[in-house]
């Protein structure tokens, strides 16, 4: 169905709804311009159309109390007429497109040109081919079968520029793959809350269907367009769609319409789904983007037909052009900055390019100058005109020399290595239960230094159970006998727990024998649920007669109030309300208390300070939460001020307060203790009181008894950071946060400054890297603002989710750990493969170019030098880049952002080895003929046939690059680099792979390869010198470093280049400093080509109505579960999302391609 176009996709439902108009008494047309309408409008059209939202229901075969029937004939026919709720993504790039990106490679365009030209020239005999007179190197080739062999060079150039295409478009593939995997993966965790044949059960999205009764509540991202029937309090925040940042307060008779991909911020309640997938709001702004599934070309036939509908579809969008596309912006902001490794890698590739052109040029030069003094000045050999192609010949293999010394400078590994190592991770990090959302949080993680955690069910169970309780003047300190308890008091406690909790929140039994029943919705309400059934006392009942309908007023639990309330008519037409919340919030606004007899008495201030010193405290250092319940009467005339909270939310009376404990989980001290040895500091952000958040924070390790630390109040937290004028100021913040380990009593303002404050912090060398952990809604500032945002997989909302970058889905802290052990080994496995890739390169530069240079001939020649370089290299980033992290690296302290890649260490051991390397190609190369007795391949003419002696120095370098793979595995001056090489089958496979297809390059490579077939002795030397290798590294790593002060650190970020996030205009995400510099000249073509591109789809997508840009760019960032895949097919967004072109940073025109680093 994706390829459908937009107007095929309404003539078949209009065809759909001719057949079956008679069914439902509304059509979607009908439906969908009855969305379309707002607020009062919206209840006139209900009104005047359908009599009211029961008229709805009717027409809909719907009952808004018991839901759709739920049979699937039903569910299908639904289906059918109304349209599925999933918005059908963007093809896929196909493999072949895939492969034409691969071949934009500038290296690999010149090696093409250069590979075509000697093949022409190849076929190409001059008549002046026999003139002894031409060049002495005519000479050497009387062999005529040999010169017929000339073309072969050339094609095996292009055969490796084939397999190295090939392999790359293989790797993008599998990776968008991959990503589409996740993405579905996420897509199918979202579950939402329907009412079906009245009961309440959970489905995933997808299934929701016209129809069907939907239950909204606090933190829910609304997944279809609906109708508001019933419900509380309900604030929408619409900045999705509208761009106005006001809550939207949502009531049946004033504002009834409920829009998809919009969050509820308060409240609960119900709502009729009445349009989904393409065509619910949001769905109709993906299909005006082209994420509808039709082609670019077809878009300009389409857009003179579309006009009608779009012009339809636009005006619920007209306040989107409003000022919203910059909060959006500034919100996804920090998200666009590149990530610190990729910034690192590009600084370094371009270093390392530049080096490489200038080496080749020079080898050019020095080849082309060489021949032609020695040819025309000392030979005084005269310009013949029949001789010009041979002349040319010569020339051509120069140039293919110094593409060869070009393409092997370039370490064009390493995008693919960052690829491999992320796309490994992301996968296995999905088993140790962290869902990835975007690739380079992944590698943060590693350099985190700080985490600030939510308490409640990431430090703890979330399982909470009331564990004491004060009622009727008596402290029990565990759960009191029934009996003890006044009849009224518990009549009263059993009414107030049951009706003022949301009717969602159950305990239902135990799944299996023996084990706890099981909680569902808000855990504190279960655990006082927990408690009434502890009494022997049951809530149901309660509930039954009381059903939510009959509720008159929800005051419901938001972070400002800390406390919900409900109000209930009672038979004798006066009103109660029940109210629960925070003990030392809920206390303060009591004047009376029950007593042990159940008769309500005055309770003073005094009576209450004395109350918190001898059982609110007691209790808190218990590490307890202490809630209070309470309630009040209200006349029946005159009817109270509903809206007046003050007045309402006070003079209650005390009934009880309990003590709720929500144990530590088991595994947390030790992760905590984990966290602390590597070097990250965790800090515990809670909402709890202050004495409770102490005592779980000292259970969890996160304080340690004598320790100078700060456990400060939110209230104290603000006053310490702000000035005389109530404004943050960073050095303010800079004197607590050092110290600070627990904020108690939190907003979620105080989280986000918090974080900001330590992100912005100038106060540690390093920068902070910060993670932080959230589960509500009020957290996604937090979650966004932080380096790396964790949302909880179970306990979280759709909100936070939204805003994160990883979720842990089963809500523990332990697997944050995981996290930072998987972020540390994607940092250690690329540094690996840089410390084997850079040894290559130097040597084989300076072996290729001091070669060129003494003997007019690189020793190794370009299709060799294509298969060190390409396939090596590309095996070698898959073996060093799966390498399996260990407990290890948890012993180091966090790397920080301006380490270099290349540690001291590291440099000594590329330059230690390429030392070596070097001495032996060399000796090969001058006295390598006289050891092994052979002839010498210096100096050979063209097309000569290849000699022993090159085959021997070729695969004497293959063999110490292999072994030398084995010494890359540790980077930090291990001696034992066989340690756990057995864990990692991929690595051994590929080194003895790698080894097999050598021997069979040298024995039967023949001519393509310029090999002739070595003896088993001469083979034997060539693994003794590689052997040496390893012996090598030994003495290397005896060495110290701390002597080598002379070794520079490469690949570090400067301060000066971690762009402020202002700074970081359209221009800068897409390109940075260094990658501007490296491919000025390379991508302008490609890139003016794209934006062109880019420019005529937009205004071809927009011809069609009012410009609502701004609503699509925050559109696309909410709608879809991540945001990466949708920006990805918005034509909108030049720069790709962060996550396809993540781990390789590349140009738009790029897309994706990970070889398009540092080639200059």
């Amino acid at each position: 169905m994706g390829d459908m176009t937009n107007s095929d996709f309404y003539s078949k439902n209009q065809r759909n709804e001719a057949n079956h108009a008679g069914e439902f008494g509304c059509t979607m047309e009908e439906l969908r311009s009855l969305m379309e309408l707002r607020g009062t409008e919206a209840v006139v059209k209900i009104k005047e159309t359908y009599g009211d939202t029961e008229g709805i229901c009717r027409r809909l075969k719907t009952s808004p109390v018991e839901g759709l029937p739920g049979t699937a004939p039903d569910l299908d026919k639904r289906k059918q007429i109304f349209g599925q709720n999933f918005i059908p993504p963007k093809k896929p790039k196909t493999f072949l497109q895939l492969v034409w990106e691969a071949l934009q490679d500038v290296t690999l365009i010149i090696l093409e040109i250069a590979a075509i030209i000697s093949l022409g020239l190849s076929f190409y005999h001059p008549p002046g081919e026999g003139n002894e007179g031409c060049a002495t190197a005519q000479a050497g080739a009387e062999d005529e079968g040999e010169a017929e062999a000339g073309w072969i060079e050339g094609a095996a150039i292009l055969l490796s520029v084939i397999c190295v295409v090939l392999v790359t478009a293989f790797n993008d593939w599998s990776k968008e793959k991959q990503f589409r995997g996740l993405q579905s993966r996420i897509e199918q965790e979202q579950k939402f809350t329907v009412v079906r044949g009245a009961q309440v059960i959970q489905i995933p999205v997808a299934e929701i269907v016209v129809g069907d009764i939907a239950q909204v509540k606090y933190g829910d991202l609304l997944p279809a367009d609906g109708i508001f029937i019933q419900g509380n309090d309900l604030k929408i925040d619409e900045s999705s769609l509208t761009g106005e940042s006001d809550q939207v307060r949502k009531s049946v008779d004033k504002d009834p319409m409920l829009l998809s991909g919009t969050h509820v911020m308060e409240g609960s309640g119900r709502m009729l789904v009445t349009a989904v997938g393409v065509n619910s709001q949001t769905g109709i702004i993906f299909t005006l983007l082209g994420a509808g599934g039709e082609e670019e070309e077809k878009k300009d036939k389409k857009a003179k037909q579309q006009d009608g509908a779009a012009a339809m579809e636009m005006q619920p969008l007209k306040s989107a052009e409003g000022g919203d596309g910059d909060d959006k912006k500034k919100a996804n902001m920090h998200k666009k900055e590149k990530s610190v490794l990729q910034g690192k890698l590009t600084k370094l590739a371009v270093q390392i390019g530049k080096a490489g052109l200038v080496m080749s040029a020079i080898t050019v030069i020095i080849l082309v100058l060489y021949f032609t003094v020695d040819t025309f000045v000392v030979n005084k050999k005269p310009w013949l005109p029949e001789c010009t192609p041979v002349y040319v010949q010569y020339f051509v293999k120069f140039f293919i020399i110094g593409v060869t010394v070009l393409v092997v400078a370039v370490p064009e590994g390493l995008p693919l290595a960052v690829t491999i190592s992320l796309a490994y991770s992301v996968k296995k990090m999905m088993k140790d239960n962290n869902l990835v959302r975007h690739l380079d949080a992944c590698e943060t993680m590693g350099n985190a230094t700080a985490i600030c955690s939510d308490k409640t069910g990431t430090l703890t169970t979330n399982r909470m159970t009331v564990v004491q309780a004060y009622i009727g003047d008596v402290h029990y300190k565990e759960i009191p006998d029934p009996s003890v308890i006044n009849s009224q008091t518990m009549e009263l406690l059993v009414n107030a727990i049951a009706i003022n909790s949301a009717y969602t929140t159950k305990i239902l039994p135990p799944e299996k024998e023996g084990a706890l029943p099981r909680q569902v919705g808000n855990k504190t309400e279960c655990g006082l649920l927990g408690f009434v059934l502890d009494l022997k006392q049951d809530y149901e009942p309660v509930r039954s007669q009381m059903p939510e309908e009959k509720l008159y007023k929800v005051y419901t639990f938001n972070s400002v109030r800390k406390s919900m309330s409900t109000v209930i008519k009672m038979p004798d037409e006066s009103f109660r309300m029940y109210s629960k919340g925070a003990s030392e919030i809920v206390l303060k606004k009591c004047c009376k208390i029950l007593s042990a007899s159940g008769e309500a008495r005055v309770f003073r201030p005094r009576d209450r300070d004395e109350m918190v010193k001898k059982v609110i405290e007691p209790m808190a250092c218990d590490g307890l939460r202490t809630i209070c319940v309470a309630y009040r009467d209200f006349p029946s005339s005159p009817e109270p001020d509903w809206e007046n909270e003050n007045d309402i939310l006070n003079d209650l009376t005390c009934i009880c307060v309990v003590g709720i404990e929500d144990p530590v989980r088991p595994e947390v001290p030790e992760a905590i203790r984990k966290c602390q040895r590597a070097g990250i500091t965790v800090r515990m952000v809670t909402g709890d009181n202050i004495n409770t958040a102490r005592a779980i924070a000292i259970k969890c390790g996160i304080i340690h008894p004598g320790e100078d630390f700060l456990c400060i109040e939110g209230k104290e937290f603000n006053r310490r950071i702000r000035n005389e004028k109530g404004e943050i100021e960073q050095e303010r913040i800079d004197k607590i946060w050092p110290k600070l380990r627990v904020l108690a009593r939190s907003s979620p303002t105080d989280k986000h400054t918090l974080v900001k404050g330590i992100i912005d912090s100038t106060h540690t060398e390093q920068r902070q890297v910060v993670a932080v952990t959230g589960d509500g809604t009020n957290d996604g500032p937090a979650l966004k603002k932080a380096d790396v945002g964790f949302a909880m997989g179970i306990a979280g909302t759709d909100v936070a989710k939204e805003a994160s970058d990883i979720i842990l889905t089963d809500d523990n802290f332990s697997s944050i750990v995981k996290a930072v052990m998987w972020g540390r080994n994607v940092y250690d496995s690329i540094s690996k493969f840089l410390q084997f890739q850079l040894t290559v390169n130097v040597v084989a530069v300076i072996v290729a170019f001091t070669g060129a240079c003494i003997t007019q001939d690189s020793p190794l020649k370009a299709v060799q030098m294509l298969w060190v370089n390409l396939i090596m290299d590309t095996f070698a980033s898959l073996a060093l880049a799966t390498e399996p992290p260990t407990e290890s690296l948890l012993l180091r302290k966090p790397y920080g952002r301006n380490k270099p890649l290349i540690s001291r260490t590291m440099m000594k051991n590329i330059l230690g080895h390429a030392v070596y390397q070097l001495t032996l190609i060399f000796t090969l190369l001058f006295v390598g003929e006289k050891m092994f007795m052979i002839d010498s391949g210096r100096n050979a003419p063209l097309h000569s046939p290849p000699s022993e002696h090159y085959t021997i120095i070729f695969n004497t370098f293959v063999m110490m690059q292999l072994f030398n793979e084995i010494n890359a595995r540790k980077i930090h001056g291990e001696r034992n680099v066989f340690d756990g090489i057995f864990r990692n089958p991929i690595f051994c496979t590929i080194v003895l792979g790698t080894f097999a297809i050598q021997i069979v390059i040298v024995q039967f490579g023949g001519k393509p390869f310029s090999c002739s077939p070595l003896q088993l002795d001469q083979w034997m030397w060539c693994i003794f010198i590689g052997l040496g290798e390893l012996v090598w590294g030994q003495i290397i790593a005896t060495i110290p470093t701390s002597r080598l002060k002379f070794l520079k650190e490469a690949g570090r970020l400067t301060q000066k280049e971690e762009i402020p996030e202002e700074e970081l205009n359209e221009d800068v995400e897409e390109i940075d400093h260094a990658e501007r510099e490296l491919r000025r000249g390379q991508i302008l073509w490609f890139r003016g080509l794209n934006r062109i591109q880019t420019q005529i789809e937009v205004v071809n997508t927009f011809k069609s109505g009012a410009s609502f840009q701004g609503a699509l760019r925050r559109q696309s960032s909410v709608t879809s579960q991540s945001q990466d895949v949708t920006n990805l097919s918005s034509p909108s967004h030049v720069s790709l999302s962060n996550v396809l072109s993540s781990p390789t940073s590349t140009p738009p025109a790029a897309a994706g391609h990970p070889r398009r680093e540092g080639i200059p």
